[in-house]
Order: C-alpha cells, then sequence, then structure tokens
C-alpha cells in the first residue's frame, strides 16, 4: 500500500475572520497563506514550522449540521493530560461551548480520553490523550455527541 497521510482538514465557516482567530488563539496555528478577497475566502492554517493542518473556507451559511453526511468530529492529540486541561482551561475562559461538562473518558475502563467542544460554526472538536483520563470525568455517554462509537 502507499504510505500517505492527511495533508490537512477543509473546515466551511460562515466567518473566516472569526474562525481564524478561534483557530490561531486556541490551538496556537498561525496563518501560512489567505485570501480575503470576495468569493475566495480561505486560511490555511499549520505550526509554526510544518505544513498545513486546518484550512478554512468562508462559503457556508447557518451552523454545523450532524444531519448530513460529512465531518462527525475532527481530533488532535496532545501528549499529556495536563495539555488536555490546559486546554479545558483557556476554552472555558472564552466561553467555548462544551458537549460534555468536564473531561470523559473514551469509553468504559480506558485511559484516553478529553474533551469535546464546538468551534463557533457548531463544528464538533476534541482534544485527548491515551493516558491519565481514567482518574478525569465520566464515561461519554452512549450515543452522546462525540466519538460516533459511544
Amino acid at each position: 500500500m502507499t504510505n500517505f497521510h492527511v495533508g490537512h482538514v477543509g473546515i466551511n465557516v460562515t466567518s473566516l475572520e472569526r474562525s481564524i482567530a478561534f483557530y490561531t488563539d486556541v490551538f496556537g496555528l498561525v496563518v501560512k497563506t489567505a485570501s480575503f478577497e470576495d468569493q475566495r475566502k480561505y486560511a490555511f492554517l499549520g505550526k509554526e514550522t510544518g505544513g498545513n493542518l486546518i484550512t478554512l473556507w468562508e462559503q457556508s451559511e447557518g451552523r454545523f449540521s450532524t444531519n448530513t453526511p460529512g465531518l462527525h468530529h475532527l481530533a488532535f492529540e496532545v501528549d499529556s493530560i495536563e495539555e488536555v486541561q490546559r486546554f479545558e482551561g483557556k476554552l472555558k475562559e472564552a466561553r467555548t461551548p462544551f458537549l460534555y461538562d468536564n473531561i470523559v473518558t473514551h469509553q468504559e475502563g480506558s485511559k484516553s480520553g478529553g474533551i469535546f467542544f464546538e468551534d463557533p460554526d457548531g463544528v464538533r472538536l476534541e482534544i485527548f490523550t491515551a493516558n491519565g483520563a481514567q482518574h478525569h470525568g465520566s464515561v461519554a455517554q452512549h450515543g452522546g455527541p462525540s466519538c460516533g462509537f459511544f
């Protein structure tokens, strides 16, 4: 099989400026390139060094829909539960909507877990770690709004 990896994830947004502010503030991403021309508003975001992670496209109206095919949620893995907690504090301070009140594990008995929240357009996001979540919060509810296997 050919070796490949995800190059970036494209997200439709209603306000490019608002979404750039959210993703750069929350995740510390930088704008690699952008266009603010009418009918061609987009931004490629990534880490200071390295490639693009997220592309924002201003071409939508309304809120993210879970009723149509497409993205379920976007997950970012960090190295420790302390990093998850740092993001949680920052997001709560910014009054970001959460899908669960605190850190939750991915399933009963799991060490992995994290936080589940929404971007300004309602796109569901997750920040998780592979170990340490079992000591924080509860288990994500079966049929809940985050990962599809709950």
